[in-house]
């Protein structure tokens, strides 16, 4: 039935890329680069520049001071969290014995993926002291500096990454990644309290604003986003984006970036999920995303606007710029884009007809349809509860009759054992009157052959 209409909110894999072909996700909150080329740019617009004067031959300077400028910030940057992170502004690393260098690299080779606990464990074992005090010493740096811009507390926090990461450079990529994941956990879990929502931005205001949004749209059906499920069996069967909502929501309980993430594959994989269930053709990345808009419309997840920057400022860069994770936060992005943006042709109405949706002047006909479907169902379900009470009286009345047809029988049943007792004494009792005529019929003969005998022997 949907082979014919447009599908969906349309968007292309080329459109999910970076603007500066760099390969990696784009994302609507960096205005559609990846969280490298963001950066730069941002670091780039913060450097302070000097007014460009011609030279005396009336030509302009090139840009090499200023790219100095901005390699020396740079690293001045980078020497700071250094410091933090080793303890001595030079030289960059901590110098250490090879052999307890090489014990750290050993036990962190054969950890686990995805086991935490093995890596606390690691971390606190005496080998890796050094690296433990210096998360301790970053951690206390950043509680007590917390008041600084979100913008540079996310500077820090990604600089002390690098330089984290920098520590198992011999390691092949997958597992400083692993490694890295870990770290973060660990580091943005105690200053989630710190840096999420905080002060010195606008993400509050933001959240608040993009609340009101989202439930002034809860008249959204998905026939109108062009989701693959008909109306009719979204309300007699239930939501079938119901695990979808539910993994959303649970975004704002988790601290660390990559949990936040978690939550939104989690989501991700329940819409496809409920997409490979339906009856219409197989679902592609437009089917994905005018779902995932449906979603959010009938979760309108706390603080989402906040959770997203969250994870954009303190996650780790490979977790947005490639990989399944990048993926869904990218249309995650796009699907809250689209719903700031959300008007009447998007939806396939004219601009009247969405006013009236938004005044609540007008309803959808398929919400009227849905409606119609949930009275029709109430009205069967009203029968069914008549004539189950008709079935349960009737249950009642039958087990009377036959409490009172158990208690006839036994009644009988006992009339009958009686008589039978009765017969059984009268039946002993004529044996004994016979037994006992019979008895004096022998002794009687007994005499008669007595006397018989003794008239003989008298010659009578």
């Amino acid at each position: 039935m949907w082979m014919d209409k447009q599908r969906g909110i349309r968007v292309s894999q080329e459109e999910l890329l970076c603007k500066n072909a760099c390969g990696y996700y784009g994302n609507p909150a960096w205005q559609g680069l990846c969280s490298k080329c963001w950066r730069e740019r941002a670091r780039a617009a913060g450097t302070p520049r000097e007014e460009i004067r011609p030279r005396s031959d009336g030509t302009l300077p090139t840009f090499s001071k200023f790219e100095e400028k901005k390699n020396i910030e740079k690293g001045r940057r980078i020497n700071t969290v250094r410091r933090l992170f080793w303890g001595s502004p030079s030289p960059p690393k901590p110098q250490e014995p090879s052999e307890t260098r090489a014990n750290v690299l050993k036990a962190y080779e054969n950890l686990e993926p995805g086991d935490f606990t093995g890596f606390l464990k690691i971390l606190r074992s005496p080998p890796s002291q050094r690296l433990q005090s210096r998360c301790t010493a970053f951690l206390n740096t950043m509680e007590a500096y917390h008041d600084l811009p979100v913008q540079k507390q996310s500077d820090l926090v990604q600089d002390f990454y690098q330089s984290f990461a920098e520590y198992f450079s011999s390691f092949p990529e997958a597992q400083v990644t692993q490694i890295m994941e870990h770290v973060e956990k660990l580091i943005m879990t105690r200053l989630h309290k710190w840096v999420f929502c905080h002060d010195s931005c606008d993400d509050e205001q933001k959240d608040l604003a993009l609340q009101r949004r989202i439930r002034s749209l809860n008249w959204v059906t998905p026939q109108m986003l062009g989701v693959p499920f008909p109306d009719e069996k979204v309300s007699v069967t239930g939501d079938p984006f119901l695990p979808a909502i539910t993994a959303i929501i649970e975004m704002d309980a988790k601290r660390a970036p990559q949990d936040k993430l978690a939550c939104i594959s989690k989501c991700s994989q329940h819409v496809f999920e409920a997409l490979s269930r339906s009856n219409s053709e197989p679902a592609n990345a437009d089917d994905f995303l005018s779902s995932l808009v449906y979603v959010l419309l009938k979760a309108n997840p706390p603080r989402l606007h906040s959770n997203m920057q969250y994870v954009i400022r303190f996650g780790l860069p490979h977790s947005l710029m490639a990989g399944e994770s990048g993926y869904y936060f990218t249309n995650l992005s796009c699907a809250v884009a689209f719903i700031e943006k959300l008007d009447g042709p998007a939806l396939s109405l004219s601009p009247e007809e969405f006013e009236g949706y938004m005044l609540g002047q007008r309803t959808p006909s398929a919400l009227n349809r849905r409606q119609q479907v949930i009275s029709d169902t109430q009205n069967l379900l009203e029968d069914l509860k008549g004539r189950q009470e008709k079935l349960d009286q009737g249950m009642d009345a039958l087990n009377v009759q036959l409490q009172k047809w158990v208690q006839e029988v036994h009644s009988q049943l006992d009339e009958t054992r009686s008589q039978f007792v009765l017969s059984q004494k009268e039946i002993t009792a004529q044996k004994e009157v016979l037994l006992s005529t019979q008895d004096n019929k022998e002794e009687s003969v007994l005499v008669l052959e007595d006397q018989d005998g003794g008239l003989r022997e008298t010659g009578c």
